[in-house]
């Protein structure tokens, strides 16, 4: 399949996953809402889902993964299908000596992680019980990460991307008797919900080991040992942990800061949530295609070939991150308003969480343009130069961080993410340029100044037509109403952008079409 028709197939199920979320997140603003047992299951849920960015997707996605492409192109199935046993022996490893040590030393783990919660000892408590409860989900979550990656490495996308589907429908089908019959006190949910996430987990594992065994490349389990590659995996995978895991560093950060004020975790959770969409879609679909794409050209010798893939995915790139970044900011109230807003989720919490989505979604194009750079580096095994700049980025994130939130509170941890952020997407495409990697031509400058400004017309149009149309969009007005007229705004704005961008030439749709057809 063509480059734009993988970024069409794993965005596509990336966007049935976040639609399943917002389900799932729309039950549970309704039954935790933003109280202490909200802020207790989130803070929770982020302990393990830090490990599992930093550890399977941190390693795996950037060192794995251009080794197991190179013994593929080079060597073949059997020894790519060895080097996959042998590296994912220490993946098994890790994970059973982390997993033993965390459920041991949880309190005081979480003295370090929510240093706010330990004067309130009901809520302390309660959040290390949702997290003993949920940790066993890195393991699942590890396990699935390196499978996925053999996966798209041999160009097989679906199940990877299908897997978090499964969780959200798992944790639907679980909340849904909390939100009708099943009444419950806001910790005995989160302690429900907390059992049903690592019930989610299984079924992910349990999906994409189904489909790693259908193409009969699943690697056996042996003890672990060293030897030259994986000695050479681990030099790459050291810094990789960090760098691949740096938007999670931000929010373990931020995690930090925010638990010393009451209800800032879950605010920022569920902002979070909102510019994930657009992410989850664009930026982590591109990086999910585009890493096995460059290390199989570049191992191959084709270098020219490397660089138009790593050109056409800037341009998809910024051509769907600038107008959803500007939408979001546009269109944050009504958005929030109309997702969350009901049951124990009130008007101040929908204020203070649009205000976190406007700072989120500033940062959102640099977020993507990180997922798109970093390959760059990954592919060539350098994975230390992006974990300089990863580490630069966090220093400033702190830094802004514990500047602003004084007198922005959660607004300015989402700020400082984002300006840390577009530091680090900005030093990576400086040095790949200065390397002789990366290099934009006036024409394809043009596009990308075409796809900024189009992206602010529309922004300020979405903005008009939801101020006019604000009464249609109140909790006052029928909930079907309420997201139909959100609907319809949201598919005004599509129009209206693809419209511009086909009568300026930014991006002819008749060539945008080709590409998507267009085979490998």
């Amino acid at each position: 399949m063509s480059l734009y028709r993988n970024f069409l197939s794993v965005g596509g199920l990336t966007l049935v996953s976040r639609i399943a979320g917002f389900a799932r997140d729309a039950l549970m603003a309704a039954v935790l809402g933003t109280g202490p047992a909200a802020d207790a299951f989130f803070a929770a849920f982020r302990f393990p889902n830090l490990f599992r960015r930093l550890f399977a997707e941190g390693a795996f996605n950037t060192a794995f993964v251009p080794m197991f492409a190179g013994a593929l192109e080079k060597e073949g199935p059997d020894s790519a299908l060895d080097l996959a046993a042998r590296i994912m022996s220490w993946l098994v490893a890790m994970l059973v000596v982390v997993t033993i040590l965390a459920e041991i030393f949880m309190p005081q783990l979480m003295v370090a992680f929510v240093p706010g919660f330990v004067d309130d000892k009901e809520k302390f408590d309660l959040t290390v019980l949702l997290t003993r409860i949920m940790f066993p989900y890195l393991a699942c979550m590890s396990l699935m990460a390196a499978y996925g990656a053999i996966l798209n490495s041999l160009g097989r996308f679906f199940a990877a991307a299908f897997a978090p589907v499964i969780l959200n429908i798992v944790n639907i089908a679980a909340m849904i008797p909390l939100v009708t019959f099943w009444v419950q006190d806001p910790a005995g949910s989160a302690t429900w919900v907390s059992v049903a996430t690592m019930a989610g987990g299984l079924a992910q594992l349990w999906l994409v080991w189904s489909a790693i065994k259908r193409a009969d490349f699943v690697p056996e389990f042996r003890l672990p040992r060293f030897d030259p590659e994986v000695r050479h995996f681990w030099v790459l995978a050291i810094p990789a942990i960090l760098t691949g895991g740096i938007t999670q560093i931000n929010i373990f950060v931020g995690t930090i800061i925010a638990s010393g004020v009451d209800n800032a975790i879950s605010i920022l959770n569920y902002a979070d949530r909102l510019y994930q969409l657009p992410l989850g879609i664009i930026g982590i679909a591109i990086g999910t295609v585009l890493l096995p794409e460059l290390s199989r050209h570049l191992k191959g010798g084709r270098d020219a070939e490397a660089r138009a893939t790593q050109d056409q995915s800037l341009l998809i790139a910024m051509l769907l991150s600038m107008p959803a970044a500007t939408a979001l900011i546009a269109m944050a109230d009504p958005i929030v308003r109309v997702l969350f807003e009901r049951g124990a989720f009130d008007a101040l919490a929908t204020q203070q969480t649009a205000q976190a989505l406007v700072a989120f979604s500033t940062g959102l194009p640099a977020y993507v343009l990180i997922r798109v750079l970093q390959p760059g580096y990954f592919a060539r095994e350098d994975t230390v130069t992006p974990t300089i700049f990863a580490g630069v980025s966090v220093v400033a994130n702190i830094a802004l961080s514990l500047l602003l939130f004084p007198a922005y509170v959660h607004v300015g941890i989402a700020i400082a993410t984002s300006v840390s952020s577009w530091l680090n997407a900005i030093m990576l495409a400086l040095f790949l340029a200065l390397r002789g990697h990366f290099k934009l031509s006036p024409a394809e400058w043009l596009k990308h100044g075409l796809i900024l400004v189009i992206s602010a017309i529309m922004g300020a149009a979405l903005y008009l037509l939801s101020q006019r149309g604000a009464a249609h969009m109140s909790t006052t007005a029928p909930i079907w109403e309420q997201i139909g007229v959100l609907g319809v705004l949201v598919g005004f704005g599509v129009v209206l952008y693809f419209t511009l961008v086909h009568i300026t030439r930014a991006q002819p749709l008749g060539q945008l079409l080709r590409r998507l057809r267009r085979r490998g």
